[in-house]
């Protein structure tokens, strides 16, 4: 299928001619019906509860994706998912390539058939192993190639091949290939990623086949660098594409530098399109991500660290291994109506998590209960008026003592969300 593109006034149906006309300065605004509708329902200030129309289903914003990097998370079926009412999954182009190919998924019909799910995937570019695997990857402007950590064949991915790959994964949500760089990186070579992130979204462009049935975002880098963010924020949405990520964070950088990129991004992306803060999985991130106007995040974090026995509840986290469990005969969450807070104590958790299965399984899942509840509570709050009373409550049952972390508290500010009754 072909784009129609519009440049100044003139219609063009060559991308790659589009995508030139963009590197000269040119303005270009997509033609082409996009694959999703977006629509902000209500909001606090900065803060937005949204509807996301993808072709697989109808999403709430705030959300959180959970990840499943090969089409499965651990220990967690997708009727189970469905049920605890997650939206949307995140896969991993990369790890989707290597095993069990594009090929073999496009065969089958998509990756939404392949693993019986009936609603939304998001699948992310590859970019992310550029940092997670580096040692064993050669960035250069064609692309990026890795050695395979399975049989050491080297696999190279090229801004084209990797949209080329998620067009036969079939994603909603499908992510343009980017330069990361880790985020305390400093110098030269951060500039060089963002400059390279700008010349790469043009080739995602003219390589995607499928913009009537999958959305491509793109994903503003730049590190903690201001200017470098604003110049490459700037360049992308030029391409008006369907939404827009905020990459290379939550990799080791201080809080005060994080939300602050935050800040600037969600202030200068469009405010009609979705806006997804990538790596994010910390319950009080999203909380301050959201009240900042950020719509979508993903990260590994709640079954992750579930499988190493620890449970989220609204005061924090609940060390299952602690000895304290031991004959501890609550719930996780006497609030949370989750099966595991129904029918498990924390002794038993404690006896069986980190030494069988069924002990990871359950704690992900209520830890992804936890999550989806996060999400729901964060956008009904927002269309309800009173999102600054559930941050609040949020804030109080975490740092009782009233010891909310300064960057919290800056970060609230730029919101405009009273927090001084949770300060002390």
């Amino acid at each position: 299928m072909i784009e129609r593109w519009k440049v100044l006034g003139t219609n063009c149906r060559d991308p790659a001619q589009c995508a030139t006309l963009v590197s000269e300065g040119m303005s270009v605004r997509v033609l082409a019906n996009m694959a999703l509708q977006f629509e902000v329902l209500a909001r606090h200030n900065l803060a937005r509860a949204s509807r996301l129309t993808l072709p697989h289903h109808v999403v709430q914003t705030p959300m959180f994706m959970p990840v499943g990097t090969q089409g499965v998370i651990k220990g967690i079926t997708c009727d189970q998912l469905e049920d605890l009412g997650c939206q949307i999954i995140l896969g991993n182009t990369y790890h989707l390539a290597l095993r069990p190919g594009a090929d073999l998924l496009e065969q089958m019909g998509g990756l939404h058939k392949f693993m019986n799910w009936p609603r939304a995937l998001l699948t992310d570019s590859g970019g992310f192993q550029m940092v997670s695997l580096l040692h064993l990857a050669n960035i250069t402007e064609e692309g990026v190639t890795f050695q395979s950590p399975v049989d050491g064949t080297p696999m190279l991915l090229t801004p084209e091949e990797s949209i080329q790959i998620q067009n036969k994964i079939g994603a909603d949500i499908i992510m343009a290939l980017d330069d990361v760089v880790k985020t305390t990186t400093t110098g030269p070579r951060v500039e060089e990623a963002m400059h390279r992130t700008i010349r790469w979204i043009d080739r995602c462009v003219a390589a995607h086949s499928r913009p009537t049935e999958q959305n491509l975002f793109a994903i503003v880098q730049g590190g903690l660098d201001l200017t470098l963010r604003d110049q490459c924020l700037k360049e992308l949405v030029k391409r008006n594409l369907p939404g827009y990520a905020i990459g290379g964070l939550s990799g080791g950088e201080e809080k005060d530098s994080f939300w602050r990129i935050v800040a600037q991004c969600t202030a200068g992306l469009p405010e009609d399109k979705p806006r997804y803060v990538m790596g994010v999985g910390f319950p009080l991130d999203i909380v301050v991500c959201s009240a900042l106007g950020a719509d979508m995040y993903d990260c590994v974090y709640p079954t992750r660290t579930g499988r190493f026995g620890s449970a989220l509840i609204p005061e924090g986290v609940l060390k299952l291994t602690n000895a304290s469990m031991a004959a501890d005969n609550r719930p996780l969450d006497p609030s949370c109506t989750c099966m595991v807070c129904k029918k498990y104590t924390r002794s038993y958790l404690h006896t069986i998590v980190t030494k069988e299965a069924l002990g990871s399984q359950l704690v992900s899942y209520h830890n992804i209960a936890y999550m989806m509840k996060l999400s729901q509570d964060l956008h009904t709050s927002i269309l309800e008026g009173r999102f600054p009373r559930f941050v609040q409550d949020f804030l109080q049952k975490q740092f009782p003592n009233g010891d909310v972390p300064k960057w919290v508290r800056n970060a609230m500010e730029v919101a405009e969300i009273d927090i001084s009754m949770c300060c002390f």
